[in-house]
């Protein structure tokens, strides 16, 4: 005979909603993933279709400090 671990339906219900919240922040970490290669792309396709001379000037990146930059 195996011991089995029976679980209150409360706790049951916790770990349920635990285990969306794990799969919500997967998922949430997957897409923020796919942005940011996305974005990674779409600056070397628009670094590329600059003239040699402005590729080779300094080009400045917003500062992620800073939220909002005028």
């Amino acid at each position: 005979m195996t011991n089995r671990i029976s679980y209150t339906p409360q706790d049951f219900q916790k770990m349920c909603k635990q285990a969306e919240r794990d799969h919500e922040a997967k998922k949430l970490v997957f897409l923020m993933e796919r942005v940011k290669r996305q974005i990674a792309e779409r600056a070397k396709v628009e670094i590329s279709k600059l003239p040699p001379s402005a590729v080779n000037s300094e080009i400045r990146l917003p500062s992620r400090s800073v939220p909002l930059e005028r």
